[in-house]
């Protein structure tokens, strides 16, 4: 599949998807979105992909945030199917996706950057990211997930603060936060976030996906995420990853997972 604001790369078992609009600062206009959602969809369909690593090119920005050009003449309804349409296609896709996701925040991360950053299951950040949602300073509000993953992920005063002031923040107050799991220098940045990869790799990705599932399901209204863990936990029992999984720890062994 050809993208023309994206590059896609596979190295074994990891894809790793590079959002390319450095004149843009990696902004997302309605194509990359589109171009996101189809390499997610990609890479998540392949069985021999167990990690995707989402980055931005060059050094100044992972996504500096949407492309305002494409909106700015926007009304009510119009704003609204912009933010349903968007989440629904890629921010609620790659949360939600069974393959793990790593963002490797290698610059700003603000507006839409920082929301697609707060999709993925695990962010890195190299020591000059800023992040930020500065909608408010336009008139706007958080519209594909911000006011919903950032209390998640950093408590709700300290949302209501970044929201409302629209400020950015560090790498170290980020991880501070807990807004980011790992900071690193920008030049490690990869070789930590394919470091981290390969440690998932050695795991059942099977099991992953059911813990992925798990996980969210604790975050969503109406859903009793306790028991989402244990069907999750009882339906393990019937994959081959469980018992290649045990058969190699009681053979003192290392498991080499069919993915079944």
């Amino acid at each position: 599949m050809n993208f023309e604001n994206l590059i896609y790369e596979v190295d074994d078992q990891l894809a790793i998807i590079t959002i390319n609009r450095p004149k843009k600062l990696n902004a997302l206009n309605k194509e990359t979105i589109q171009e996101l959602h189809d390499a997610f969809a990609e890479a998540d369909s392949d069985p021999n992909i167990g990690v995707i690593i989402l980055t931005g090119s060059g050094e100044k920005a992972f996504v500096a945030g949407a492309d305002i050009s494409e909106f700015s003449d926007f009304e009510e309804e119009q704003g609204a199917l912009l933010a349903r349409k968007g989440q629904k296609l890629l921010f609620d896709f790659i949360e939600n996706l069974s393959t793990p996701v790593v963002a490797a925040i290698n610059g700003f991360a603000l507006g839409g950057g920082l929301e697609l950053a707060m999709a993925a299951h695990i962010r890195i950040a190299s020591d000059n990211a800023r992040m930020g949602l500065p909608e408010t300073s336009l008139g706007l509000i958080p519209g594909y997930g911000g006011t919903q993953r950032l209390p998640q992920l950093v408590g709700k005063g300290r949302a209501f603060e970044m929201i409302m002031t629209a400020s950015m923040i560090n790498a170290d107050q980020a991880l501070q936060y807990g807004l980011v799991n790992h900071v690193t220098m920008q030049e490690e940045l990869m070789s930590h976030a394919e470091k981290l990869a390969a440690k998932i790799l050695d795991n059942s990705g099977v099991a992953i996906a059911t813990a992925i599932t798990a996980v969210n399901a604790g975050f969503k209204a109406g859903v009793n995420g306790y028991d989402v863990e244990i069907e999750g936990f009882g339906a393990s029992f019937g994959t081959e990853d469980f018992k290649e999984g045990t058969s190699a720890f009681l053979e003192k062994r290392k498991a080499e997972f069919p993915g079944k």
